[in-house]
């Protein structure tokens, strides 16, 4: 009987462990990516259709590519051979109306967008009233779709735990020039936070100025991002940034419900953990 028990495993143990390996998560979901076109959708607004073009033709190198309209994305959607780069509009529970928008990378199949198996949904700009910075930032973040599109493809953790995982690589930021656009700063950071916090590699300059930092001639530097409605009410969401120059890495990455208390902007706890790894 012990012998018969012991034979019957030999079999059952095999098969299960053949069942898991065909489990498809979505590392296996997505593992074409490459071979697949890409179809880029164009919205009708000219100046961001403009600037997508302009983008993506001198930056995307990932998979093939083609730019579609909405109409012809509505036409093919449901069509697993190809992916979508869509600019979405993304709206809140708490929220009446979309207050931002994403640039998000999904693979065709499905009639809705929401049912569609997500890449990555990158949060782009306020969706009211724009201030022309996510422009700026649009390479940056083309080529962070793509750096986390690859790895997704490797990686199941970070497909499935998203841009929040990036923020591990501030660990690694503490002899690096940190760049501040003081827009992107909450109220709760004072002088008094700037100067328990802050050494003389970390910069809080005018928009303009400290987006410049945002060229590849920059090694070694961070630069903010904020992703927030204009007109932030509570229960909207604020996304805060670093992105590397030059590679578009993300070394920060992090969001937080707004609040009477908690208003648009990196917060004293989100300076506090960047501001770690320079303690000595």
């Amino acid at each position: 009987m012990k012998k018969f028990i012991i034979f019957v495993l030999s079999l059952i143990v095999p098969a299960a462990a053949y069942s898991q390996a065909q489990i498809d998560t979505k590392k296996v979901k997505i593992a074409d990516f490459t071979q697949k076109t890409t179809k880029v959708v164009l919205t009708g607004n000219m100046l961001h259709d403009a600037s997508l073009k302009n983008q993506i033709s001198a930056r995307w190198n990932i998979s093939p590519f083609e730019f579609c309209t909405l109409s012809e994305y509505e036409t093919i959607k449901t069509d697993s051979n190809y992916y979508f780069l869509v600019t979405t509009d993304g709206q809140f529970k708490k929220e009446t109306e979309a207050n931002l928008k994403f640039i998000t990378l999904v693979k065709g199949g499905q009639e809705s967008l929401n049912e569609m198996i997500e890449v990555i949904s990158f949060p782009f700009a306020c969706a009211n009233e724009p201030s022309g910075r996510e422009y700026i930032f649009l390479p940056t973040i083309l080529d962070m779709i793509q750096i986390h599109a690859t790895k997704s493809m490797e990686n199941d953790i970070l497909g499935y735990t998203g841009l929040p995982n990036y923020s591990m690589n501030i660990a690694k930021s503490g002899d690096m020039t940190i760049v501040f656009s003081s827009s992107d700063l909450s109220s709760e950071i004072t002088p008094e936070v700037m100067d328990a916090c802050f050494d003389e590699n970390i910069l809080v300059l005018d928009e303009d100025d400290a987006d410049e930092y945002l060229s590849p001639d920059k090694s070694n530097t961070l630069v903010s991002y904020v992703v927030a409605p204009t007109d932030a009410k509570p229960g909207s969401y604020c996304y805060k940034m670093l992105f590397e120059t030059g590679s578009g890495t993300l070394y920060y990455f992090r969001k937080h419900k707004i609040s009477k208390k908690a208003g648009v902007g990196f917060l004293a706890e989100d300076i506090k953990r960047i501001c770690t790894p320079r303690r000595k």
